[in-house]
């Protein structure tokens, strides 16, 4: 089912969605033992995280039972500032009581696995297996991508895997770590994040019906539920 929500600008966007999380996973520690949760990176997905962690309502929260994986990383050193495993620590990992057991960072290329992106993202996809993700953040690209999955790519025809190591992608850093729309498919709700009239175009050809191919946001699905959460300008179109 596709839900789309509209908000006036990306700072309400950021703050609502962060609102929305808070409800999200209180209800479900209500009815099961553990919630597990994907995080993005990008500008909007930070500022989701940041929002989270001054909203009051978090308090609810039991970040005991919270398992946080990512739905795509770049593939840098530890700490390094353009990882999303390090944007989301600052915004707010690093803030509220979640044990170090239930952070599932996708490994750095001065990792265990070297830099070699293949074998971090078969570790990966081996931590992953089993796991429901409950929800899935993502952005989407001008473009269409999400995840770090692109247009046209080798990641964008991937049929069996769930994790996949990106090379050659089209913007910096080049070489990352995404899991793939089966997987993405796989999670029980797919929340695509956007903002900016240069990402209309891209919102409206996803909820035409576009190829997956062509246009990867189209084939991020989530099993119960996708909500598309934009502003105004996104959803000029």
């Amino acid at each position: 089912m596709n839900r789309i929500v509209v908000y006036t600008d990306p700072p309400l966007l950021a703050s609502a969605t962060a609102a929305r999380l808070v409800t999200a996973i209180t209800d479900l520690q209500t009815s099961q033992p553990s919630v597990a949760i994907a995080l993005t990176g990008g500008r909007t997905g930070t500022a989701v995280l940041e929002h989270l962690r001054v909203n009051t309502a978090a308090t609810a929260i039991d970040w005991s039972t919270v398992d946080v994986y990512w739905g795509d990383e770049r593939f840098l050193p530890t700490k390094h500032r353009d990882r999303n495993e390090t944007q989301a620590r600052a915004a707010l990992l690093d803030h509220v009581p979640i044990p170090k057991s239930r952070i599932h960072p996708i490994a750095p290329s001065d990792g265990p696995y070297g830099d070699d992106p293949e074998l971090a993202a078969a570790a990966y996809a081996k931590e992953l297996t089993g796991v429901t993700l409950d929800i899935l953040l993502a952005g989407v690209g001008e473009e269409g991508h999400t995840l770090s999955i692109f247009p046209d790519s080798p990641a964008v025809h991937e049929t069996e895997a769930t994790v996949v190591a990106v090379r050659d992608c089209p913007k910096p850093p080049p070489t990352r770590i995404s899991l793939t729309l089966p997987a993405a498919r796989e999670a029980r709700q797919v929340w695509l994040m956007t903002t900016g009239a240069t990402k209309a175009e891209a919102v409206t050809t996803a909820l035409s019906g576009a190829s997956e191919v062509d246009l990867p946001a189209a084939g991020a699905r989530g099993s119960d539920l996708t909500l598309w959460l934009l502003d105004k300008a996104a959803a000029g179109r």
